[in-house]
């Protein structure tokens, strides 16, 4: 049996530890069970599933994977935070504990030899200045890496999830779709987290595809996006004119990819991209 945290769990904990929540480290904690719940149940993990959750916090989310069978690889900055964890599994999820592994440090400097076990799912709620860098970061560096569910603020949601032509497409979205798809999954109302944010937030879930999009080198092909989207109101002959040396040969590079030099960036999904970076 699993007990997960409620409200007053969350601020007993947090006066126990003296945690303050920081903006810095993006700190909201979830404090409703039917939330948890929820997450992990679209997240679709269970028995022999190794889960990797970024920021577990005070671990209300950790203790419902936990719940759900699965293996959990926690990774936590905070080290106060990241201490208490095992005694909370130990205390709230007595039969499940020894399925938790906590690894203290930074998600965007995570290496795969880092882990004690090759995570195949990503559930987590992120923090929200640094989670477009840990999913892109995580997806590069974990090949066992198949899919994930995080929380996000429902901004980065949105862009995460574009596609091409709307005004929110961009770099995030064209990265990410490089990898496989992604879809914003549902909202998440304000009043599940402790403190309460002053921001919206949403469930994004994405899946790594079969085959690679292209064979083109990723820092390629992502330094290209890059390059697209730095001058959004710029025609691609003009913002990729840095990238190819000039505008001329930017233009070259477009039309010998079937692309009209004066298209701009967001018109062009990832396959468009691939092709032009091909041409390099």
């Amino acid at each position: 049996m699993v007990e997960l945290l409620g409200p007053a769990e969350i601020r007993g904990m947090a006066a126990e530890l003296d945690v303050r929540p920081t903006k810095k480290l993006g700190q909201n904690f979830v404090h409703d069970p039917n939330t948890v719940r929820r997450i992990v149940e679209l997240a679709g993990v269970g028995a022999g599933d190794v889960v990797l959750e970024v920021g577990p916090g005070l671990g209300s989310l950790t203790l419902g994977l936990l719940a759900s069978g699965a293996d959990v690889v926690a990774v936590e900055i905070d080290p106060v935070l990241a201490e208490r964890l095992p005694r909370t599994a130990a205390e709230r999820a007595p039969e499940a504990a020894e399925r938790l592994s906590v690894f203290g440090a930074d998600a965007l400097r995570v290496r795969a030899a880092d882990l004690p076990a090759a995570p195949v799912s990503l559930v987590a709620n992120l923090p929200y200045n640094v989670a477009v860098p840990v999913v892109l970061h995580l997806l590069a560096e974990l090949p066992s890496l198949r899919r994930g569910l995080v929380m996000v603020q429902t901004e980065v949601a949105d862009r995460m999830a574009a596609g091409p032509g709307s005004r929110i497409y961009g770099v995030p979205s064209v990265k990410l779709a490089w990898y496989g798809p992604a879809r914003k999954v549902a909202a998440v109302p304000r009043n599940v987290f402790w403190p309460v944010p002053n921001v919206d937030s949403a469930l994004v879930s994405f899946e790594r595809a079969e085959t690679p999009v292209t064979d083109v080198d990723r820092k390629t092909l992502f330094d290209l996006v890059d390059a697209a989207f730095s001058q959004r109101r710029k025609t691609l002959r003009a913002a990729l004119a840095g990238w190819a040396g000039s505008a001329d040969r930017a233009g070259e590079l477009l039309t010998a990819a079937g692309i009209d030099p004066r298209t701009r960036g967001e018109q062009l999904d990832v396959h468009d991209f691939a092709r032009l970076a091909a041409q390099v």
